[in-house]
């Protein structure tokens, strides 16, 4: 450490030992704050005795009269002043809710039922309609039940006393109704605090509509609750239950997502538990999604000043439910006489269609893709199997068919890379000959003697390239779009039973690392066809001067992706199974169709006319110039 670091150091010193000394309390302050404290605490002690003092003294009156009147036998039953007496001391202003017992009623309409608890107020439950779990003829998709999940908030009174919603009692204002088509219904659950008071939420169903609206009203409660109270922190959670066949699968694809106004769709990660504290109060919705469903909160106004909280935890040795999710959101509260505070629910599938109506973004939620593989499903995958899923077709056969249309769409791009190839064939011999003349001398001028034989010929090497790279966004989209697309799920073809989830033929007794305990069928014909499709591709070709580690990789790859995609979408892999075999079957025609010879005559004549050199050609001849006297140079250097 030098001087001026040390000299720093003990100024550092000083100024702390200086601030604490002149800014500590004096002994005036600390003694006033002595006794404020024990004063209060007096206070509270004092309260305490008058309140115990008063409660024996009822319990020993209504012993002394019990005794008068059943001769000094005990008596099971406490008269009606001490009743009241143990009811303010336990619910305080909501005594109303005391010796009431848990009721239900539900509320449904064409697309789900929500079961609701006087205990609460809350949904303790929400049924869809149409979907079901595991199997076909499974029972319906339950998105969380009663035991594992929380709808509630926590008020404090004016004696700051805690209160938790979902352990008070609500009255209900109507019964069990459905509702069907365009019909809307509105039920309230009322937690009464006094004559006028109450806190109440006012659910609101309609006939036809995932979304289900949720008022929360505080009328009189500013009498009611700590005059300190500037809002009512609610805390919504669920264990969300399992609903594929593969847990693993849907943990990787579940986790909470949230959208900020003016800002991109959030979520927190997928395969690792995460909390997070969120920037501002204008949070729009949050959303505890899963693999093909989800719940979400939806504010028509501004929460409450405190920073939402969000959190996700995975318990492994939980085999029922896939993950747990807490959000933690607050209310505001201005003390009027009548407030209320407009929320929303969406309770239904991860549907495109279904979410992007309600002009929210709300359909961020499904995995596309980032950017441009995003667009590419947005714009051409979702619209051409929404029409072709509107013709009523199976599943297997609209596959059959987005592929075709597809390699329709990318054909050109198809003919040119096989185009490109064809021109490589021909001079073929002639690139064999450099490769054999520069055999054991020096490869960069055998790179160049190859470099402008082609730039004779006509042929640009990076033609065959560029032509597969423009397919590589529609290969990839379709990798994040049938995953993710609810209308596969539980739908079969052939002997996939599911198309949006493995297709099994065999389960093994064991498992292997990364691959799993079954084969998939899908997968290994896809695999097969794209080890067929390498090596035409190579015989077509002939033999090069390519390196050996090159060509097992070639045979490598496919192999490698079987163990991604056995555990994969069957859907995808039957993708990647007629794609090959459809791109197979274009290169045999346009093999039949295409006249080399003519090709061969055309870089004949190619080969006559002056060689046009760009400015960019001529300066990577210039460095491969300059790259090779230098080579020469030091060569003659290392001699002498």
């Amino acid at each position: 450490m030098d001087k001026k670091s040390f000299i720093g150091l003990l100024l550092i010193g000083a100024i702390l030992i200086g601030w604490s000394f002149f800014m500590s309390p004096s002994k005036e302050d600390q003694a006033k704050v002595k006794h404020y404290n024990d004063s209060i605490a007096l206070e509270r002690t004092v309260a305490d005795a008058k309140y115990k003092a008063e409660l024996e003294k009822k319990k020993t009156a209504a012993a002394t009269a019990i005794a008068d009147t059943t001769g000094g036998k005990k008596a099971a039953i406490l008269p009606d002043s001490l009743k009241d007496l143990q009811k303010v001391k336990q619910y305080g202003p909501f005594q109303a809710s005391a010796g009431k017992k848990e009721s239900y009623l539900t509320i449904e309409n064409d697309l789900y039922k929500v079961k609701l608890s006087t205990r609460g107020g809350r949904p303790v439950s929400v049924e869809l309609k149409g979907y079901h779990t595991g199997k076909v003829e499974g029972p319906l998709v339950t998105l969380f039940r009663e035991d594992s999940s929380t709808f509630a908030l926590q008020v404090f009174d004016n004696t700051n006393r805690a209160y938790s919603t979902d352990s008070l009692y609500f009255a209900p204002s109507d019964s069990s109704f459905a509702v069907k088509g365009d019909q809307s219904k509105s039920v309230s659950m009322r937690l009464a605090a006094g004559d006028g008071k109450y806190l109440e939420y006012v659910y609101t169903l309609k006939g036809n509509d995932y979304m289900m609206g949720c008022k929360i009203n505080m009328i009189g409660m500013q009498d009611v609750l700590a005059s300190n109270m500037q809002e009512l922190d609610m805390h919504w959670a669920m264990q969300t239950p399992s609903q594929e066949s593969d847990l693993n699968s849907q943990r990787i694809k579940s986790t909470i997502y949230y959208k900020i106004p003016d800002e991109d769709v959030n979520y927190l990660s997928e395969t690792k538990d995460e909390t997070k504290t969120l920037d501002g109060n204008n949070i729009k919705w949050v959303a505890f999604k899963q693999q093909f469903f989800t719940s979400v909160l939806i504010a028509e106004s501004t929460w409450g000043k405190t920073k939402p909280t969000i959190e996700t935890h995975t318990d492994k040795t939980d085999t029922v439910h896939v993950k747990d999710f807490s959000a933690k959101l607050s209310i505001p509260f201005s003390h009027k006489a009548s407030e209320s505070f407009g929320l929303k629910f969406y309770f239904g599938p991860n549907k495109y269609s279904t979410l992007k109506a309600y002009d929210m973004d709300l359909e961020r939620q499904i995995p596309l893709g980032w950017s441009l593989f995003r667009y590419v499903n947005k714009w051409i995958v979702i619209p051409i199997f929404n029409f072709l899923d509107s013709l009523n077709m199976s599943y297997g056969i609209i596959i059959l068919i987005l592929t075709i249309i597809i390699k329709i769409l990318i054909f050109p791009i198809a003919y040119k890379t096989y185009m490109s190839s064809a021109k490589m064939r021909v001079v073929k011999p002639e690139v064999d000959e450099i490769n054999a003349k520069f055999k054991d001398g020096d490869p960069l001028k055998k790179q160049q003697a190859t470099m402008a034989l082609y730039k004779k010929a006509g042929i640009n090497p990076m033609a065959g390239c560029i032509p597969v790279l423009l397919q590589m966004p529609i290969l990839i989209a379709l990798v994040s779009f049938f995953p993710s697309a609810i209308e596969l799920r539980q739908h079969g073809f052939l002997w996939a039973s599911d198309l949006s989830t493995y297709d099994s033929i065999y389960h093994l007794p064991f498992k292997i690392p990364a691959y799993g305990d079954h084969v998939s069928l899908f997968a290994l014909l896809m695999t097969a066809s794209t080890v067929l499709y390498t090596w035409s591709n190579s015989q077509l070709m002939g033999q090069t001067d390519q390196l050996p580690g090159m060509k097992w990789m070639m045979y490598l790859m496919p192999v490698m992706f079987l163990v991604f995609m056995n555990n994969y979408s069957s859907g995808l892999s039957y993708y990647y199974f007629l794609a090959n075999m459809i791109t197979f079957g274009q290169t045999f025609l346009m093999r039949r169709f295409v006249d080399e010879d003519a090709i061969h005559k055309k870089i004949q004549e190619n080969k006559l006319k002056p060689v046009k050199t760009s400015s960019w050609q001529q300066r990577l001849e210039k460095a491969a110039r300059d790259r090779q006297n230098a080579l020469q140079q030091q060569q003659g250097k290392k001699k002498k």
